[in-house]
């Protein structure tokens, strides 16, 4: 490769937290791409698994992993996994005081899938915006209301904090990181040797809007929201319809969902537009449509959603 650094660079060691019940693709996916990557660039990282206790520590599939027990050193990265005893993990006190110190040992500290919890119940997403698995989304923003989650993302930076969606979005994850630290020419070939995206089409979205805003209180009403994306989608005209007064309803829907019911609308009608724009849709006739009423709403909603305005994104799709 013509643009690999000319000298060996500066070892960034990558600790992976785990815990019993872990889920065993959040630890080995962003470990296989660190791995690959300091085979391209030799000795640009070195791996480190570690628990709140040193031992084999049983994955959620049942095989173990090795770990250290978690030092006081100094590291690059911190990497928090997820998994089904993510629960349990939260309520040791080992680990979330080990977890708490991990800025003061470390450059970055991330979270794959429901990893972001356990940051969370350490106080570490406190006023940041961050991503988790979609199916966990509207918990961890019932537990924590001070953390801005986003369940559309598939990572999400906030300053020397990192998250990421659930399990093989470790991978995704780990190679922004490499992008990052070595470049994207290096993440790319990262990305071909493990036969994945370097970066992934679509908007970088989880899933349909509507599994994120799934709640079964509200899901005869999502489902008519999501065929009348056209018509007065208000919380006034959505409360009458739900039979509720609209201060009740928009608190009962945002505790049912975990968003409010403005944001739900946009989310189901930037997925309706995506979905149009990949079938190659005018942008205008997609935003009217849609309930956008004109392209300008619609492309500050993809910004906000997707990082990239409708246009450059049908791009990606069409290629894709």
């Amino acid at each position: 490769m013509s643009k690999k650094p000319p000298f060996p660079p500066k070892q960034r060691t990558i600790e992976i937290v785990l815990f019993p019940g872990f889920q065993i693709i959040d630890a080995a996916g962003p470990m296989g791409g660190f791995e690959i990557a300091a085979r391209f660039v030799r000795g640009a990282y070195a791996l480190k698994l570690v628990a709140a206790e040193a031992g084999l520590i049983p994955s959620s599939a049942g095989a173990p992993m090795p770990a250290e027990k978690i030092g006081a050193g100094k590291v690059d990265t911190v990497i928090m996994a997820g998994g089904h005893g993510t629960g349990e993990a939260m309520n040791d006190a080992a680990l979330i005081a080990a977890v708490k110190r991990a800025p003061k040992r470390a450059r970055r500290v991330a979270s794959v899938c429901s990893g972001a919890f356990i940051l969370a119940a350490a106080g570490l997403l406190a006023g940041k915006t961050c991503t988790t698995h979609w199916r966990r989304a509207p918990q961890l923003a019932r537990l924590f209301p001070d953390v801005r989650v986003e369940p559309d993302r598939i990572h999400v930076q906030d300053g020397a904090i990192w998250t990421s969606a659930g399990v093989t979005a470790g991978i995704d994850l780990a190679l922004a990181m490499i992008e990052e630290d070595l470049g994207a020419e290096v993440a790319a070939e990262v990305a071909r040797e493990m036969v994945c995206y370097a970066k992934r089409p679509g908007g970088q979205a989880q899933h349909s809007a509507l599994l994120d805003i799934d709640a079964p209180r509200f899901a005869a009403l999502n489902a008519w929201m999501r065929d009348h994306l056209g018509d007065d989608l208000s919380v006034d005209a959505l409360a009458a319809r739900a039979a509720m007064s609209p201060r009740n309803f928009a608190r009962a829907y945002a505790t049912e969902t975990g968003v409010t019911p403005a944001k739900a609308v946009e989310r189901l009608r930037v997925d309706a537009a995506r979905a149009a724009l990949a079938q190659g849709g005018a942008i205008q006739e997609v935003a009217r449509r849609t309930g956008f009423g004109d392209p300008e709403r619609m492309r500050r909603a993809f910004i906000r959603l997707y990082g990239a305005p409708p246009a450059a994104l049908r791009r990606t799709l069409r290629s894709a």
